[in-house]
């Protein structure tokens, strides 16, 4: 099946600063996609791209096979919402949404039943008559999300759209994003520098730095299969050890020299061990406790807390369910276990 969008090889310079190097990937029909990374990284430089409103300086960007590289914006089968939504305040909601089919030459009447159609869809049926200033401002959100889906474009792009609401509504407005993604069947290109709402909603993440795509994949696997080292930091919390394996089946952990068995798995020479805070757990069994320490700070949150023990050669961190044990507290020595198949291993790069 051939992709709905493919991205080859599209590289863009800002004078010195590369924004994109070679950038390649392919996304499907209905797929959700997030694009994630920290600022700075070329998410939105890419997003635009894509959109039209930043021309490429190598490479093609390719829709059902059919290069739309040179196309302009507006002639592109495409929509975008953006973070300040963009709406007009002197249209009424209706007439909002209606812009798009009246610019593409639909009648009035047409216009508008398109318009209330996705408004229902939206769940703002019975809004079509106020204005935006007259709406708060997960509102309007959906009113820009009405408007961008009104014309049943193959591709919808997302620039950061829940950035300016609150935490709760946030949350709540990522879970009806995805529904509503999951209704319409429409392929959404997300773009976000929140790792949670990138997971929270897309099935296919890609994390970008420095003008590059690091790895793309689930959730899942970006979180517990990192490929780099700046995957593993900046997906979660993680310790990091230096290794080194030996041919008998055991890793040596530059911490403590701890020695750890990994049985007949394949692992690079040398590099770096990732063990995520929730695989180290607190135990004051002399046998299965692999590192002791000192505990640096205790950070209850409610549900769990965060003990960062002092290991020597470094600090780490554990994550506890529910209230620190007491008496744990700082210059408390403590052990700390994982087990061995918990670790993930990325290699030296050559």
């Amino acid at each position: 099946m051939s992709a709905l969008l493919t991205i080859d090889g599209v590289s863009m310079r800002f004078g010195a600063y590369q924004a994109l190097d070679r950038i390649g990937l392919e996304v499907q029909q209905g797929e959700f996609v997030a694009l994630l990374g920290p600022s700075g990284c070329g998410k939105t430089t890419l997003l635009r791209s894509i959109a039209g409103f930043l021309k490429p300086e190598s490479g093609r960007i390719l829709i059902e096979g059919q290069d739309i590289s040179r196309l302009a914006a507006h002639h592109r089968p495409l929509n975008t919402v953006f973070q300040n939504y963009a709406l007009f305040p002197h249209m009424s909601v209706l007439e909002n949404v209606a812009y798009g089919p009246r610019r593409q030459g639909a009648s009035r009447s047409e216009a508008a039943a398109r318009a209330r159609a996705a408004l229902d869809m939206v769940g703002l049926a019975d809004f079509g008559p106020r204005y935006p200033r007259e709406m708060s401002g997960g509102q309007q959100q959906r009113v820009a999300l009405a408007r961008a889906i009104v014309n049943q474009p193959k591709l919808l792009l997302l620039d950061e759209p829940l950035s300016a609401l609150d935490l709760k509504l946030r949350k709540r407005m990522q879970l009806e994003l995805k529904h509503l993604q999951a209704k319409l069947g429409i392929a959404f290109i997300f773009v976000t520098h929140d790792q949670e709402e990138a997971m929270t909603m897309a099935d296919k993440v890609v994390v970008m730095h420095a003008g590059k795509i690091e790895q793309v994949g689930t959730g899942t696997d970006i979180y517990r299969q990192p490929a780099t080292r700046f995957v593993a930091e900046f997906i979660g919390d993680a310790n990091f050890m230096a290794y080194s394996a030996s041919g008998d089946g055991t890793l040596l952990l530059d911490a403590q020299g701890l020695r750890v068995p990994f049985g007949n798995l394949a692992a690079p020479a040398r590099g770096v061990a990732v063990l995520r805070p929730e695989d180290l757990r607190l135990s004051d069994d002399a046998a299965a406790a692999r590192l002791t320490g000192t505990v640096t700070d205790v950070i209850n949150v409610g549900s769990h807390s965060m003990i960062h023990v002092d290991i020597g050669e470094q600090t780490v961190v554990a994550r506890h369910g529910g209230i620190a044990p007491s008496g744990l507290g700082p210059g408390a020595v403590t052990g700390l276990a994982f087990e061995p198949e918990s670790l993930h291993l990325i290699g030296e790069r050559p």
